[in-house]
């Protein structure tokens, strides 16, 4: 059965089917704003169009009022594999895998393994960085974003040492 199409509707679904996959994107230099709503309501209300709240998208039968084949819908069977496969693969790099072994964070990292650990001064020294700026690394790059325990004691009349929870 052939639908009548305003040219309007026909410039916008021929657009969409042949230049963006039959996702809507485009519409004549004159439609503007609530005329653009008013098409697009009328698109949906003959069913010639269909939405996935963010985009909107020719429906089969817009295809059949442009008198062209329609996409064949993926079955949701093929799709519930897509999404599988898509699951089952494994990111190659991690954020903790991105770390540079060089890097002052890893040297500090590596301190804090050390068995006698580390002072603020002796982490300053290493990093040429400030007390406050080791004290808020502790805190937000180490237990934050990385979810590194670190432990701190001090000895009676010495400095505090700090190291990572084993």
């Amino acid at each position: 059965m052939t639908m009548q199409l305003s040219q309007t509707q026909h410039a916008i679904l021929a657009h969409a089917t042949e230049f963006t996959d039959g996702k809507i994107v485009w519409f004549p230099d004159n439609i503007k704003g609530g005329a653009r709503k008013k098409v697009l309501d009328s698109l949906f209300n003959r069913a010639l169009i269909t939405t996935d709240v963010a985009a909107w998208f020719v429906a089969a039968e817009g295809y059949d009022a442009l008198g062209l084949p329609c996409r064949a819908p993926i079955s949701l069977a093929a799709l519930d594999t897509v999404i599988e496969a898509a699951e089952a693969v494994q990111p190659t790099e991690t954020p903790k895998s991105r770390r540079r072994d060089s890097s002052k964070q890893a040297m500090v990292i590596a301190m804090l393994k050390r068995a006698e650990g580390a002072t603020i001064q002796q982490i300053c020294e290493a990093t040429g960085w400030q007390a406050h700026t080791v004290r808020g690394t502790f805190a937000g790059a180490f237990k934050k974003k990385l979810g590194i325990e670190i432990t701190s004691s001090k000895a009676q009349g010495g400095e505090r040492i700090y190291a990572v929870a084993a």
